[in-house]
C-alpha cells in the first residue's frame, strides 16, 4: 500500500487517468519517430446536431455549385475576373481600386470567428468549414459503397477479393467525379462557367484552367478521402490558437463527470446508484460517432472540432437505458461547475467581450453596407503624359498633356463630360466628351490650356471634373499645371 492507501500496482480510477496526446505518445520499438495514427471509422447516428451538419452541407453546396450558373443580366452574376481585373458581385461591378471593400470583409469575418468561438466554441470547424464539408459528402458515399462502420472495418481487414476490388475502385471513381466537379465549380468563380464548361466539352480549355481544376480537384480528393481528421489535428492552425478565444463561460461539447462517473456497464433493470456506478454505461458510443476519433470523456481537447455527434449518440443511450439526456451536452465549464440552469448560462453568454465583438462587428458591417451604398459606380485617375511636361501652341498659349483612364462601374453605357477647374482661363483643349460601355474602361488623352503669361512658373494645383450626362456620378481628381520658367 502507497501513502494513500492505494494498493501498489492497482490501475488508477479512470477519472484520473492523464490522456497522452498522440503527438507525445511513447515511441515504438522498432524507433519509429512518430508513431502511425490508426485510420478512423465514424459511426453514422441521427439526431438534432447530425440534422443541422446536413442541412450545413446541402447550404454550403447549394451556394458554392449553384452560384457561378446564375445569369444577372448578360453576364454571370458572380464572377472574379482576373485578367479583366473587374469583380461582379450580382449588380456590383469592382476595380482593383476598390480593394479597401475586400480588406472590410476580410475583417468582418475574422471578427464573426472571434464572435462564434467566444460564444460557441468551433461552430465553424463542426458545420461548415470546407474540410467538414467534404469529408461528410465522402464518409457518405463510403458508407453507401462499402457498408456501415462494421462493415469496412471487416472490408479492410479482408484479404484482396473481387469484391473489395469493385467495391473500393467505385468508391474511388465517385470520389474522383465529386473532386474534378468541385475543382472545375471554383474555376468556374474565375472564367466564365458555361464557356468553360463548352470548353471543357470540346478538350480547348487553357492550361491554367486545366492546371487550377485539377490542382483543387487533387485537394479536395487527398483532403476529403484519405487526411480527413489530420487536417484539423495537424495542419488547421485554427485547432491552435482557439484557446486564446475560449474561456469558462464559451459553450463547448462537454461531458459531465459528477453524473457519468464511475462509469461502468449494468444491467437495464439494474440499480446503477445501489452498485455505485454513474451514468455513463460506457458504451463508447460517443467516441465511436466521433470524426475526429477522440473520447470526449476525457475532457476539452483541442481535437475536438464541435460537431455535436457525440451528444446525439449519448442522448441516444441515455433514452434506451432511461436516464435523463444531457450526460454529454452543449455546456461551459463555469456552468458544469455550478450546475447552471439554461436561463444562468445565457446571461453568462451575453459577457463583456461578447458583446464588444458584436457592436465592432455591427459597426463594421454598417460601414461597409453604407460604403458600398454610397459608392460613387465612376473611377477616374490621371497620369501626366511624361514626353511632353508643357509646351507653347498656337495662339499664345501654354499646353500640358494627360491621361485620364474613366471607369464606368455600372451596367449601362455612359456619356461623360470632362472639365477642368484651378487656374484662370482653363480649358479643355481636346475632346470634353467620352462614352463607355457597360461595366469596361477607356483611356482618353485631355489637353489642358492657358494664356501664356497668365500664371506664375512653377506647379499649380488644379482638378479635373468628370460628370455623368443627364446628372448622376461624379467625380472630381487633382492634377498639377506645370507652368516653365
Amino acid at each position: 500500500m502507497d501513502e494513500s492507501g492505494q494498493q501498489q500496482g492497482a490501475p488508477a480510477p479512470r477519472a484520473a487517468r492523464r490522456v497522452i496526446p498522440i503527438a507525445a505518445a511513447p515511441q515504438e520499438a522498432d524507433g519509429a519517430l512518430y508513431a502511425a495514427s490508426k485510420k478512423v471509422y465514424p459511426r453514422s447516428i441521427q439526431g438534432l446536431f447530425s440534422r443541422w451538419r446536413w442541412i450545413m452541407v446541402f447550404a454550403t453546396q447549394l451556394v458554392f455549385y449553384g452560384l457561378p450558373w446564375l445569369q444577372w443580366g448578360d453576364r454571370q452574376s458572380v464572377l472574379f475576373d482576373l485578367a479583366a481585373r473587374r469583380f461582379y458581385l450580382f449588380g456590383l461591378v469592382l476595380y482593383p481600386q476598390d480593394l479597401i471593400y475586400l480588406a472590410g470583409l476580410l475583417v468582418i469575418c475574422a471578427l464573426s470567428l472571434f464572435l462564434f468561438t467566444a460564444v460557441a466554441g468551433r461552430l465553424w470547424c463542426g458545420f461548415s468549414c470546407p474540410q467538414t464539408v467534404y469529408t461528410e459528402i465522402f464518409m457518405w458515399v463510403e458508407q453507401k459503397i462499402e457498408g456501415n462502420r462494421s462493415a469496412r472495418i471487416r472490408l479492410d481487414g479482408e484479404p484482396l477479393s473481387m469484391e473489395k476490388l469493385v467495391k473500393k475502385w467505385f468508391k474511388h471513381l465517385v470520389w474522383i467525379g465529386i473532386s474534378l466537379w468541385t475543382g472545375f465549380t471554383f474555376v468556374g468563380y474565375f472564367t466564365p462557367i458555361r464557356d468553360l464548361g463548352m470548353a471543357f466539352l470540346q478538350t480547348q480549355m487553357g492550361s491554367w484552367e486545366v492546371f487550377w481544376v485539377f490542382f483543387y480537384g487533387f485537394a479536395t480528393y487527398g483532403n476529403a478521402g484519405f487526411m480527413r481528421e489530420q487536417v484539423c489535428k495537424y495542419m488547421c492552425p485554427y485547432a491552435r490558437f482557439q484557446s486564446a478565444m475560449f474561456d469558462r463561460d464559451t459553450l463547448i461539447v462537454s461531458y459531465d463527470p459528477q453524473r457519468g462517473e464511475p462509469r461502468g456497464p449494468r444491467r437495464k433493470d439494474a440499480d446503477a446508484k445501489a452498485a455505485g456506478l454513474g451514468d455513463c454505461i460506457d458504451c463508447s458510443l460517443c467516441v465511436q460517432v466521433c470524426p475526429v476519433g477522440i473520447d470526449i470523456r476525457d475532457g476539452l481537447q483541442y481535437e475536438c472540432i464541435g460537431c455535436g455527434l457525440c451528444v446525439d449518440a449519448c442522448n441516444s443511450v441515455m433514452d434506451k437505458v432511461g436516464y435523463p439526456r444531457g450526460l454529454i451536452r452543449y455546456d461551459t465549464q463555469n456552468g458544469m461547475a455550478a450546475r447552471w440552469t439554461p436561463r444562468q448560462l445565457l446571461r453568462r453568454v451575453l459577457r463583456p467581450r461578447v458583446l464588444i465583438y458584436t457592436g465592432v462587428l455591427a459597426v463594421m458591417v454598417a460601414g461597409l453596407l453604407g460604403s458600398l451604398v454610397v459608392r460613387t459606380p465612376l473611377k477616374v485617375d490621371v497620369v501626366r503624359d511624361r514626353a511632353s511636361l508643357a509646351r507653347p501652341v498656337e495662339g499664345g498659349r501654354l499646353e500640358n498633356v494627360y491621361r485620364l483612364q474613366i471607369m464606368n462601374a455600372t451596367e449601362r453605357p455612359q456619356r461623360y463630360r470632362i472639365d477642368a477647374r484651378g487656374l484662370d482661363g482653363l480649358a479643355v483643349a481636346s475632346e470634353t466628351q467620352v462614352e463607355i460601355g457597360p461595366a469596361d474602361s477607356r483611356w482618353v488623352a485631355v489637353r489642358l490650356q492657358i494664356m501664356d503669361g497668365s500664371a506664375a512658373p512653377g506647379s499649380h494645383a488644379i482638378h479635373f471634373d468628370v460628370r455623368q450626362e443627364g446628372g448622376g456620378a461624379q467625380v472630381s481628381e487633382k492634377a498639377v499645371f506645370l507652368v516653365p520658367r
